[in-house]
C-alpha cells in the first residue's frame, strides 16, 4: 500500500534526493572522472614484462598519471582537473577521509559544497556515505578541504570503487575512483 505524499513528508523527500540529483547532473554535463579516456587493460604478458601483476591501471591512453595522494589515498579528477579528490580509508576506524586538492594534485583547496556535504558512492557493495567538513587547520566548516563519513563496510579490508560528488558554488562535481587494498611496489 502506498501512503499518499503530506507536506511535512516532502522536504526530507527531497532532501535525501537532492544528493542523487547532484550525481545525475554531474554525469549528465560529462564532469565525472579525467575527461581523458583510460587506457585500455595490458595484456597479461605485457603485465609480467612490466613486473606489475596486479589487475588495474596506473594512468590514462595520454600518459596523465595521478599517482599516490599526498596523504597516500587514491587520488580522482574532480571537474577537468579544476579540483582533484583524494580518497583514504581507516578500516579500524570504518572510516572514509576525502581530501579536496587543487590542480597540483597537492594543495588543500578549500570548499564549500552545497549543504555542506560531500557524498561518497561505492559501487561493490552498493552503499553511500555523507561527508562532513572536518577542516584542516586555518580552514572553517564552512569552507574546507577535508571531509570524512563512516559507515560499517568500510571496515572490511578490500577494493573500493566509487564516485564523490557534491556541488560547489552551483556547479556539480564528481570524480570516479578505485582504490586498491595493497601496496603498490
Amino acid at each position: 500500500m502506498q501512503m499518499p505524499m503530506t507536506e511535512s513528508t516532502t522536504p526530507t523527500r527531497s532532501r535525501l534526493l537532492a544528493p542523487r540529483v547532484a550525481v545525475l547532473a554531474a554525469a549528465m554535463l560529462g564532469l565525472a572522472g579525467c575527461g581523458r579516456p583510460a587506457a585500455p587493460p595490458p595484456s597479461a604478458t605485457a603485465k609480467q614484462a612490466a613486473g606489475d601483476d596486479h589487475d588495474h591501471d596506473h594512468g590514462h591512453a595520454d600518459g596523465h598519471v595521478h599517482g599516490a595522494g599526498p596523504h597516500g589515498g587514491t587520488v580522482a579528477d574532480w571537474g577537468g582537473g579544476k579540483y582533484h579528490v583524494e580518497f583514504t580509508v581507516d578500516h579500524d576506524a570504518k572510516e572514509a577521509v576525502v581530501y579536496v586538492l587543487g590542480a597540483d594534485e597537492k594543495t588543500p583547496t578549500p570548499v564549500q559544497p552545497a549543504e555542506g556535504k560531500l557524498l561518497l558512492t561505492i559501487r561493490q557493495p552498493v552503499f553511500q556515505v555523507e561527508l562532513a567538513a572536518r577542516p584542516l587547520v586555518g580552514e572553517t566548516a564552512g569552507a574546507a578541504s577535508r571531509y570524512a563519513g563512516t559507515h560499517d563496510s568500510l571496515a572490511v579490508v578490500r577494493d573500493f570503487a566509487g564516485t564523490i560528488s557534491g556541488a560547489v558554488e552551483g556547479t556539480p562535481y564528481a570524480g570516479d575512483f578505485e582504490e586498491h587494498a595493497h601496496e603498490h611496489p
